[in-house]
């Protein structure tokens, strides 16, 4: 029986997760992580997907991206898939899967949750123990948010273009907000919706969605 094909619509902001499969590594130094943005970016260019912030992590992937047509993200983390697990397997002188099947993607309610949706991801690393500031970080969108560092995937959400009204305020801004506590209920609202799938907004905006479904 054939699979359901993803939802992702379009003009709707979604939280993707991507992990390796059985938890293990998927990338293991600077060059694995440069190609898999490389093809990041090179594949939301050709399928017209704004990639609005992202974190790379040693075992799994999060995106935070609005596609422009209802197969946009689905092309995308395809073409990435095959560019990058290729590339991986032929360094690493291994076969097979590499990623834990499908990546799971969570619609996300723009005025409520994306910009926390954003400093959830960002403040990964900071998490997990590996920095103790978000700037410490290479690979993920804070400092480009932060202090405006040129990334070529960088499409920056119209939500974090309000925060101020030129680019040093708005980089002010989101250092305010990162350095800001999320809320743990909140916190765990978009951990549990990324896993699961669930859309990431108000009740309302999540009946929105069931009519767009069905």
């Amino acid at each position: 029986m054939p699979r359901r094909a993803r939802f992702c619509p379009a003009v709707y902001p979604a939280h993707l997760l991507q992990r390796g499969n059985n938890r293990q590594a998927i990338f293991t130094c600077d060059a694995d992580l440069a190609a898999y943005a490389h093809w990041l970016a090179e594949g939301a260019e050709r399928f017209d997907v704004a990639v609005h912030g992202w974190v790379f992590m040693t075992n799994h992937v999060h995106l935070l991206a609005t596609p422009s047509h209802d197969t946009s993200l689905s092309r995308l983390m395809q073409f990435l898939g095959r560019l990058y697990v290729r590339h991986f397997n032929y360094t690493y002188s291994r076969s097979g899967t590499l990623f834990e099947g499908r990546f799971k993607t969570c619609i996300v309610q723009e005025s409520r949750y994306l910009l926390t949706c954003l400093r959830y991801m960002e403040l990964n690393p900071v998490r997990a123990g590996i920095v103790k500031d978000p700037g410490d970080y290479r690979w993920s969108s804070y400092r480009a948010h932060a202090f405006g560092i040129n990334a070529r995937l960088w499409s920056p959400h119209e939500l974090y273009m309000y925060l101020g009204k030129d680019e040093k305020a708005r980089q002010h801004a989101w250092r305010d907000l990162i350095n800001q506590t999320l809320d743990i209920e909140v916190l765990a609202k978009v951990r549990h919706c990324a896993n699961t799938g669930l859309v990431l907004g108000t009740e309302s905006f999540r009946e929105q969605v069931h009519r767009l479904r069905n």
